[in-house]
C-alpha cells in the first residue's frame, strides 16, 4: 500500500482498525528502532486532547511491533505550548501536537489548518482535508516551514466562552479583556474587545487576578476540569470562530523523509484514527458534563445577534484584506470557500433541517 493511495483513500476509511493493520506489511526482522519526541500544546489535565497524541503514540507503536516509539511531552515539558512548531520546525523535536491557528501571527493563512471564524464544521473540515484538497493545500504550506502535517483530533462546534458579565450587546464587548487566540481573536479586536492568547494552564490564573474579563477555551467537558465556572459564570455559545476546529500532528519534514515507508504507513493510520477518536470522545462527554455545569450555577447564554450579525461581517472583511496581501492566503482561501460554499448548500438541504427536527422535537 503506497503513501499516496493512502491519501486518497483516506475519506473512505473509518478508524484504524483490522482492516488498517491487514494493509501494513509485516515488519522486517531488521526493521530500525526509532525513537521520537513529540511535544503537545496542551496539559496533561485535558485528557481528550491531550490523548489524542497519546493514542497516536500507542498505536504507531502496536502497528511497528513497539519500534517505532513516539513519547509524548505536555505542553511546557520541553518548550512551551504555544511554541511547538517553531520546535518541530528548527529540529528541536521530531514532531508535535498543536492548534495551527496558535501561529497565525506567522501567516494567518494557518488558521486554515484548524479553524475560521464562520468556516467549517468538524464533518466539513475532514471532508475538505480527506477528500476536498486540504491536505495537499496545507502541505504544500507547511513545507515553508519544514514540516508536513496531519490531521490530528477536532472538537467539534465549540463553546463562545466564559464572561463575568452577561452581553446584551454588541457595545458590551468595548474594551472587554478576553482570552481568544487566532482569527476569533482578530475578529474580537474589530468589534472593540482586547484578545489575548494565552496556553491552557495559564487561563484560570490570568481569570482568578482579574488580568481577564473572559475566556474562551474548548466545551463544557474541559472547560469544566479548568473550573472557569468557580469565577465567571456566564457561558456563551456558539463558538462562532471554532465551528469545526481540527488539531494536527506536525512532524520535521527531514525526520519524516528518513523514515521506513513502513512506519510512515503506521502514523498516517495512527492520525487518522487519533483524528476521528477525539471528536467521538467529545460529543460523548460533553454532555453530561454541560448539565453539571448548569447544576452548578452556570447561566447558557446565546450571542447576541448584533455580536453574530457584526461578527460575520468583519471576518468576511478580513479574509477579503488578507487575500490581496497574502499571495499563500489566497491561493487557499480561494479553494476553500469554493468547498465552503457548496457544504453549505448540500447541508442546507437535508442535514440541517433533520437536526433542528431532532433538536426541537426531542
Amino acid at each position: 500500500m503506497k503513501r499516496r493511495d493512502f491519501l486518497k483513500g483516506a475519506g473512505g476509511m473509518g478508524l484504524a482498525s483490522g482492516a488498517a493493520l491487514a494493509a501494513l506489511p509485516a515488519q522486517a526482522a531488521d526493521s530500525p528502532v526509532i525513537k521520537w519526541r513529540m511535544a503537545s500544546s496542551f496539559p496533561k489535565s485535558l485528557d481528550t486532547i491531550y490523548g489524542a497524541a497519546e493514542l497516536l503514540s500507542r498505536r504507531v507503536s502496536a502497528l511497528t511491533n513497539g519500534k517505532f516509539e513516539i513519547r509524548v511531552f505536555a505542553g511546557g515539558e520541553l518548550v512551551p505550548g504555544l511554541q511547538v512548531l517553531d520546535a518541530v520546525q528548527n529540529g528541536t523535536v521530531e514532531c508535535g501536537h498543536s492548534a495551527s491557528y496558535y501561529y497565525v501571527g506567522k501567516n494567518m493563512a494557518f488558521a486554515f489548518d484548524c479553524a475560521l471564524p464562520f468556516g467549517l464544521t468538524a464533518r466539513q473540515q475532514n471532508a475538505w482535508m480527506y477528500s476536498g484538497g486540504g491536505i495537499a493545500l496545507m502541505r504544500d504550506f507547511f513545507k515553508g516551514y519544514n514540516i508536513i502535517q496531519f490531521p490530528g483530533g477536532n472538537t467539534g462546534t465549540q463553546m463562545g466562552g466564559w464572561f463575568r458579565h452577561e452581553i446584551r450587546s454588541l457595545a458590551d464587548l468595548k474594551g472587554l479583556k478576553m482570552r481568544i487566540p487566532g482569527l476569533g481573536g482578530k475578529i474580537m479586536a474589530r468589534l472593540g474587545a482586547v484578545p489575548q492568547t494565552l496556553a491552557g494552564a495559564d487561563i484560570y490564573p490570568a481569570l482568578e487576578r482579574g488580568a481577564l474579563d473572559a475566556a474562551e477555551w474548548v466545551g463544557p467537558y474541559d472547560d469544566e476540569k479548568l473550573g472557569f465556572y468557580k469565577i465567571a459564570k456566564n457561558y456563551y455559545y456558539p463558538g462562532w470562530w471554532e465551528g469545526g476546529p481540527q488539531l494536527s500532528f506536525m512532524v520535521n519534514l527531514q525526520k519524516w523523509n528518513a523514515l521506513p515507508e513502513q512506519y510512515r504507513q503506521a502514523f498516517e493510520v495512527a492520525a487518522v484514527e487519533a483524528n476521528m477518536a477525539m471528536l467521538a470522545r467529545y460529543d460523548t462527554v460533553n454532555a453530561p458534563a454541560l448539565m453539571r455545569l448548569v447544576q452548578n450555577g452556570v447561566k447558557l447564554h446565546a450571542f447576541p445577534k448584533d455580536v453574530m450579525l457584526a461578527a460575520r461581517a468583519a471576518a468576511f472583511a478580513l479574509y477579503d484584506e488578507e487575500s490581496a496581501r497574502n499571495p499563500a492566503f489566497r491561493t487557499i482561501y480561494s479553494e476553500w470557500k469554493k468547498f465552503r460554499d457548496s457544504e453549505i448548500q448540500w447541508f442546507k438541504v437535508a442535514e440541517a433541517p433533520y437536526e433542528n427536527f431532532l433538536y426541537y422535537m426531542k
